[in-house]
């Protein structure tokens, strides 16, 4: 899945970088407020020097600190991609770790929007290359600044309190959970949810609460007409105007690249980070339906997302360097692979056993595995002690597809033979008839001269796509 997704990458022109686990925490910028300790959501210690430093928490706070560093010697827009572990301090459970992987693409250095743009493209081109069809995803856009329009008409309709505009994000940020209504009332005096948990509302007049809703209720056909009714609702709002036009921008670029609404929309509803972001937002979701462990329908949601954040390397230079990126979530995205039947997850690196015999033969044995290994077939050769029938069985359990028999009578006769386990499980199930005379037709175990290893192996694992 990585090297697909690699692939994808590098067609686009971006490079790999690699940084530390391990950064200052100042550079992660997570810090409790009025406190001289790291925030609780990132592993921290002191070192020697009793400086704070911390496991990084995502892979964009160690990639601003490195362009800063490094800003004179690196051609702009620098475009990186970076896959690695990272840290956060959660309580473990469904689709929460304390160590997942994720898998970036950033371009660092411009302000076009034909960088996010070209995001959006990535991800679709990303999610298309690991075998998630057209249909079964979907990457939404929005723009930060038209949420900072909306914010401004609320202001202008009665007072808010300072606390409350990062309030209204997220009750926004709640939408595909609560739905219209749900979210008026977080709005509003608050909203108790189906277990009687309370949450207290963000205490808005009902004016205000028209303003996003009607925000929030903007709906239209193609990306262009979202973008009229984006500019109905921010009005004369300098920077909710400013986002709306970007919007414009990417839904050109994307339409001369052939991205159409099939695999981009624009969604008022996408909030995503609710400090990190400066512009557009985008996120791609899978639009399936699951059954999950307790048989309750549900869908993975989003995988892949990002936005644009031109203040991070500021902070370490006092010079604003614009940058975009993408990233996903591999270990959801990996699961809902599984999930979709889009990838096997074996135990094993090698498709073939060179099985033993004869001890007397155990040069012969390794020639064969070299041999195969020489032409580019990943080969295990036997290193225990069991007979060849606790050897055939190893090989079913480690995911082998092929065996390579050989003893004294083949050896005589210049010959190996070859058994294809896949086919051999095939035969020993119940199947149709059509399907059993196909099955017959090609046997689970034969012999070839030994001059033809090499093509009789490659070609039993073809049928499989593998090599």
């Amino acid at each position: 899945m990585i090297a697909r997704i690699r692939e994808v990458y590098e067609r686009y022109g971006y490079v790999p970088l690699e940084t530390p686990a391990l950064e200052y925490v100042d550079v992660l910028g997570k810090y409790l407020p009025d406190a001289d300790r790291p925030d609780g959501g990132i592993f921290a210690m002191r070192d020697e020097d009793d400086e704070w430093i911390a496991l990084r928490y995502d892979l964009t706070a160690p990639l601003s600190r490195f362009v800063a560093m490094n800003l004179q010697d690196l051609p702009l827009p620098f475009r990186r991609y970076q896959v690695g572990p990272v840290y956060r301090v959660e309580k473990p459970g469904p689709d929460r770790f304390r160590e997942f992987y994720q898998f970036d693409f950033d371009s660092v250095g411009t302000a076009s929007m034909l960088a996010d743009a070209e995001c959006c493209m990535v991800m679709c081109d990303t999610l298309e290359a690991l075998g998630i069809s057209r249909g079964d995803y979907i990457v939404h856009v929005n723009d930060r600044k038209v949420l900072s329009g909306v914010l401004e008409h609320v202001t202008a309709c009665g007072e808010v309190p300072s606390e409350a505009s990062l309030q209204i994000l997220r009750s926004i940020d709640k939408f595909d959970r609560v739905g219209l209504d749900g979210v008026k009332e977080l709005l509003g005096p608050g909203r108790r949810d189906e277990s009687g948990d309370f949450t207290r509302g963000v205490g808005l007049a009902s004016g205000q609460i028209d303003v996003v809703l009607r925000y929030l209720s903007v709906r239209a056909d193609s990306r262009s007409a979202v973008c009229n009714e984006l500019d109905k609702v921010v009005g004369d709002s300098r920077v909710g105007r400013e986002g709306v036009d970007e919007l414009r921008e990417i839904d050109e670029a994307l339409l001369g690249a052939g991205y159409a609404e099939d695999r981009v929309v624009i969604d008022p509803t996408v909030v995503r980070g609710l400090a990190y972001y400066t512009g557009p937002v985008f996120e791609a979701v899978l639009t399936f339906d699951i059954v999950d462990d307790k048989g309750v329908t549900r869908q993975f949601s989003s995988v892949f997302g990002g936005g644009r954040y031109d203040d991070l390397v500021e902070r370490f230079t006092g010079q604003k360097i614009p940058a975009t990126g993408s990233s996903i979530g591999v270990d959801r995205l990996l699961a809902a692979l599984r999930t979709l039947g889009k990838i096997d997850v074996d135990d094993t690196t090698a498709a073939v056993l060179v099985t033993r015999l004869d001890k007397n033969l155990t040069g012969e044995y390794q020639r064969i595995a070299a041999e195969l290994r020489s032409a580019g077939v990943n080969t295990e050769l036997y290193l225990g002690t069991q007979g060849i029938g606790r050897q055939f069985k190893y090989a079913s359990a480690s995911g082998k597809t092929v065996c390579v028999v050989v003893g004294s009578d083949e050896l005589n006769k210049q010959e190996v033979s070859i058994k294809d386990l896949r086919l051999g499980e095939e035969l020993s199930k119940e199947v149709g008839a059509d399907r059993k005379k196909w099955l017959e037709e090609q046997p689970a175990q034969f012999s070839v001269p030994r001059t033809e290893l090499v093509e009789a192996v490659k070609k039993v694992l073809a049928r499989y796509w593998i090599g």
